[in-house]
C-alpha cells in the first residue's frame, strides 16, 4: 500500500482513515458529530484492548520462541512491526529503512572441535561426545583447553582449597546451573562435571542434558570488543558425564572434598562471525515548520530471553506488553494526525543482553538532518499486577525528576478502570517509584543523550524471566490505559515551550 502523508495542521479526521490501513478508521462512516472530535480524543478512542490482545498473541506465541537477540523469531517480530508502520504511513526511521541495524560479534561452539581424554590408574582413553559426555550450559563458547584432576563436591560443596585448578564433580538433581557455576568458579575450579544423582527424579544426567540443552551449539552474540564490549563471563566449561564414568569415579563412596582417582582433559573451539541486530524505528513527522525538528522518542524493547530446547520463554509481559502497547500508540498517532513535534517510535532489541539496542541508537541517533531528540518515554512490563498499580522513574525522590514524570502522575490518576460502586472509576493509585530500575531499561541509554527520560513499569512478578510469562495472564485493559496516559502526555508536549521537561525540576 502506498504511504500517504497528510500535511497541514490536523487535516481532518476523515482523511486520517486512509492512514489506518486494514485496521480501519475509528471515524469512517460515522456521524458528523463524531467527526468533530479533537485529534487527541480520536487517538484515545482508537486504543482497543482486543486489538492489543491480537498483537500480543502473535508476538508472544510459541512460534516466536522467545524473541532472543538474535534469532529467527525476533527477526519475524521485527518485520511484523515494520509492516504495521509501513501500513499506517510512518516514515522509515533510519534513512529509507525501518530497520536500524547495529553490529554484534557472533561465536558458535563447533561440534567437530570437541575432544576429551579421561585418565585413570595410568590408563588414558578418548571419550565420545554424546556417549561418554555431553556439553551442558553455554558459558564456554571459546577456544579452550581444560586439564585437571577431579574433586568430589557432592551436591554442591565448593569450600575446599583442593578445587583450585581441578574439576568440580557434582551430583545433579535439577539444581540451577547458576547456583553451581558461580561458587565453583569462585573456589578456583576449572569447570563443572555433572553426574547422575540416583535419588533424583531427573534421571540419567547425560540424556537429560542431551535433550534439554539443544541450544548449546547455537550462536552466541556479544557487544563488539572494539566498542567497549567484554565477555560477560569467563569461559567455564560444564560437562555431563555418563553413568559408567560416574561409577568409575565414585566407586567406594569417596568423601565429599576428596581428590578422586581420575583426570580429565577437554578441548573445544569456536568460530566467530559478525552479526547484525535490528531495532525497528518509525518517524511520525511533526507539522510545525520549526517544532517538527524536535523529536520525542517513545521506546519499548521487543526482545526476550529465547528458548532452551522445548522450554519457551514467551515474554508476554516482558516485554510483549510494551511492544504491543507501542503498536497501539502507532495506531493512535495515525488517528491523531501529525503533532506539532515529531515522534519517533523505537522498538529496541538486545535489552535483555545489556541494553544493546538503545545503546547502539544513542551512539548513532538515526534522525533526519536538523532533527534532534528532546525527550524519551520508555515502557516495559505494563501488563501485570493490580489494575491500579503503575510505577515511574525518575520519581520525585530521584535527582532526575522532571516534567515528564509530572505529566505521567497527572494523567495516570485520570485513567480509571471499572468495577467500583455507583459507576465510579479509580485511576492508577498514584505512581509508585521505579527508581530501583532506573538503570535497568532502555531509558538509561537515551538519558545519555542529555534529554529528560521517563520510564513506565507495572512491576515484577513470579513469572518474571520464567516460561510461565504467558499471554493468558496479561491484563489487556491495563495496557490500554497505560497507552492512553502516553497519548495524553504526548499531546501535552506540543506547546511552544518545552522547558517543563528540559531539566530536572528538583528532587525532594
Amino acid at each position: 500500500m502506498k504511504r500517504i502523508h497528510i500535511s497541514g495542521l490536523y487535516s481532518g479526521v476523515l482523511a486520517l482513515s486512509l492512514l489506518a490501513g486494514a485496521r480501519g478508521s475509528a471515524v469512517y462512516g460515522q456521524s458528523p458529530a463524531l467527526l468533530e472530535r479533537t485529534p487527541v480524543q480520536a487517538a484515545l478512542a482508537s486504543v482497543d484492548a482486543e486489538a492489543i490482545r491480537a498483537d500480543l498473541g502473535f508476538l508472544a506465541s510459541d512460534e516466536m520462541r522467545g524473541r532472543d537477540t538474535v534469532s529467527r523469531g525476533q527477526r519475524i517480530a521485527a518485520r511484523y512491526l515494520r509492516a504495521r508502520l509501513d501500513r499506517l504511513g510512518f516514515e522509515p526511521g533510519d534513512g529509507d529503512r525501518y530497520l536500524f541495524e547495529y553490529p554484534l560479534e557472533g561465536r558458535t561452539l563447533q561440534r567437530s572441535s570437541l575432544s576429551a581424554t579421561f585418565t585413570q590408574a595410568g590408563l588414558a582413553r578418548e571419550l565420545s561426545h554424546g556417549e561418554d559426555y555431553q556439553v551442558a550450559g553455554r558459558w564456554a563458547v571459546a577456544d579452550l583447553e581444560s586439564d585437571g584432576g577431579i574433586v568430589n563436591c557432592g551436591d554442591g560443596a565448593f569450600e575446599d582449597d583442593a578445587l583450585k585448578g581441578n574439576w568440580a564433580l557434582c551430583s545433579y538433581s535439577g539444581q540451577s546451573l547458576w547456583r553451581l557455576y558461580f561458587p565453583a568458579q569462585r573456589a578456583g575450579a576449572i569447570g563443572l562435571l555433572l553426574v547422575t544423582d540416583p535419588d533424583s527424579d531427573v534421571g540419567g544426567v547425560l540424556p537429560h542434558f542431551a535433550a534439554s540443552n539443544a541450544t548449546a551449539f547455537d550462536q552466541r552474540v556479544s557487544w563488539p570488543a572494539d566498542q567497549g564490549g567484554r565477555r560477560s563471563r569467563a569461559p567455564f566449561p560444564i560437562l555431563a558425564l555418563s553413568d559408567a564414568l560416574r561409577a568409575s569415579l565414585l566407586t567406594g563412596g569417596p568423601e565429599v572434598g576428596a581428590l578422586l582417582d581420575g583426570r580429565l582433559r577437554e578441548r573445544r573451539g569456536a568460530s566467530e562471525s559478525p552479526v547484525a541486530a535490528e531495532n525497528v524505528c518509525g518517524l511520525w513527522p511533526g507539522s510545525d515548520p520549526a517544532l517538527r525538528n524536535e523529536v520525542i522518542l517513545v521506546s519499548a524493547h521487543y526482545d526476550h530471553v529465547g528458548a532452551s530446547g522445548e522450554l519457551i520463554y514467551n515474554g508476554a509481559d516482558d516485554n510483549g506488553s510494551g511492544t504491543s502497547g507501542l503498536l497501539a500508540l502507532a495506531d493512535a498517532l495515525a488517528e491523531y494526525g501529525p503533532m506539532r513535534r515529531s515522534v519517533m517510535l523505537i522498538w529496541v532489541s538486545g535489552e535483555e543482553k545489556g541494553l544493546w539496542g538503545s545503546k547502539a541508537w544513542a551512539l548513532r541517533p538515526s534522525l533526519p538532518e536538523g532533527m534532534r531528540a528532546v525527550a524519551n518515554i520508555n515502557i516495559d512490563m505494563i501488563g501485570r499486577n493490580a489494575p491500579q498499580v503503575l510505577y515511574v522513574t525518575p520519581s520525585s525522590k530521584h535527582e532526575g525528576y522532571n516534567g515528564l514524570t509530572r505529566l505521567m502522575e497527572r494523567f495516570g490518576a485520570e485513567e480509571g478502570f471499572g468495577g467500583f460502586p455507583e459507576g465510579r472509576e479509580q485511576g492508577f493509585d498514584g505512581l509508585g517509584s521505579a527508581d530501583d530500575y532506573y538503570g535497568r531499561s532502555d531509558h538509561a541509554e537515551f538519558a545519555k543523550l542529555g534529554i529528560p527520560v521517563c520510564f513506565l513499569f507495572s512491576g515484577v512478578h513470579e513469572d518474571y524471566h520464567q516460561a510461565t510469562d504467558t499471554v493468558d495472564k496479561i491484563d489487556f485493559d491495563k495496557i490500554r490505559r497505560v497507552v492512553r496516559v502516553v497519548i495524553k502526555a504526548l499531546d501535552a508536549l506540543q506547546g511552544e515551550d518545552l522547558r517543563l521537561v528540559s531539566a530536572p525540576v528538583g528532587a525532594k
